[in-house]
């Protein structure tokens, strides 16, 4: 498996020469990063290198049950390489064809009608006149942190949740992150993990930063999120186990739905029931200068607002399907989304980029939430629920395993 292993990496690392956005984290040794860029090995030699790499995985045997869930593990992101080259190719994949070979998962299909009740709660719940869109955008504009006090709030929720996580695991004394604010992104925040329990997490300043996404960000991308998922993965498989295959991280691959999925679950298992609203109100918005008074309203307008989520998995796929254009796709998530106009493009930029990508934080989200739910990790039991998803962080698994 060690030498199956090595080829797996080289692999990564080769692709990442044709796909800027391909290799996400890399910590191996970096002769083999080098070499990569040396080669540039044409992606058709790429290809058969993937298909003799998948051949060699079928005909492997694993002794133990942790050598099985490593082997199927490795089998799934190889065949997600495989999809990727073939994609760099010139192979047009249909948006599920895509996230079934990427990421082992397909997002369900929801209809216009199945945000309409949504929509219908949000207009009897967001006050003023006019249109349900802009009257959304300016009740949240009252939210919006400024940017002199961004700093300040954002060092105050990761402290908060590198606390509660310190509390359920030890953690490397050396670990750690840096952050920092950037503009020009198609994201709005993003952990570059580098190795030795180290992170840089950048937050994207193009358009306003609300109160209700301090948390969502700090803990995604930090604790436990992103930052936690990959030094467990350092620590566990590679430190530990020596399985070199986890040095890299290529993006479009299995492991991001897992990632994805558990970092945005990790705000419910930080946060439960109350919690979170609690911590922005008692927290965030005094250090944002939120309006308190308002702030019991806020956190029921958004706790509807989440639930138009999967209205951007349906824009992407039709965008990226060609059933829609640009504008379109910005006019529907404007529509069905209740985005503003600069965040509905900043959406479709995205989109470009990161294509089916999207689905990885809300049916991942749902399918972790089911996964550990089903094993009775509920919000009434927060411990168990604690102990579910952090044994998940730390064991090989492909979404599909998860269902």
């Amino acid at each position: 498996m060690q030498a199956i292993a090595e080829c797996y990496v080289r692999l990564v690392l080769a692709v990442g020469q044709h796909d800027a956005a391909y290799v996400d984290a890399y910590y191996g040794p970096p002769a083999w990063r080098d070499e990569a860029a040396a080669a540039r090995v044409p992606l058709d030699v790429l290809l058969e290198r993937g298909q003799r790499l998948r051949a060699d995985l079928d005909a492997e045997s694993a002794a133990d049950a942790d050598g099985q869930a490593r082997l199927v593990c490795l089998r799934g992101q190889v065949r997600a390489v495989v999809a990727r080259i073939e994609q760099l190719s010139g192979r047009r994949f249909s948006f599920d064809e895509e996230s079934a070979a990427l990421y082992d998962a397909v997002a369900p299909t929801h209809p216009e009608s199945y945000f309409a009740d949504t929509i219908a709660q949000l207009e009897a719940l967001v006050p003023g006149h006019g249109a349900l869109a802009d009257r959304l955008d300016r009740f949240r504009q009252q939210f919006i942190v400024p940017a002199h006090r961004l700093g300040t709030v954002f060092d105050a929720a990761i402290a908060e949740s590198r606390r509660q996580t310190r509390e359920r695991i030890a953690l490397p004394a050396s670990e750690r992150f840096e952050v920092e604010f950037v503009s020009d992104k198609p994201w709005g925040g993003y952990n570059w993990y580098q190795g030795d329990y180290r992170s840089v997490i950048q937050v994207n300043t193009d358009l306003p930063v609300h109160v209700d996404r301090v948390v969502d960000l700090a803990s995604h991308e930090g604790y436990p999120g992103h930052h936690l998922f990959n030094l467990l993965i350092e620590q566990r498989f590679v430190q530990e186990r020596g399985w070199m295959e986890f040095t890299v991280y290529p993006l479009f691959s299995p492991e991001s739905l897992i990632a994805e999925g558990t970092a945005n679950f990790g705000i419910e298992v930080l946060f439960p029931g109350d919690a979170r609203a609690r911590f922005d109100r008692d927290v965030v918005m005094p250090l944002a200068g939120a309006p308190l008074a308002l702030a019991d309203d806020y956190d029921a307008v958004m706790r509807v607002f989440a639930q138009l989520s999967y209205a951007g998995n349906e824009a992407a796929r039709a965008y990226l399907d060609g059933t829609i254009d640009r504008a379109a796709a910005v006019a529907w998530l404007m529509q069905y989304a209740l985005m503003s106009q600069a965040r509905a493009e900043q959406r479709t930029r995205f989109m470009d980029t990161y294509r089916s990508y999207v689905i990885n934080y809300n049916l991942g989200q749902d399918i972790v939430r089911r996964y550990v739910e089903a094993l009775g990790g509920t919000p009434e039991r927060p411990d168990l629920r604690w102990q579910l998803f952090l044994a998940l962080l730390q064991s090989p698994r492909l979404p599909s395993g998860l269902r």
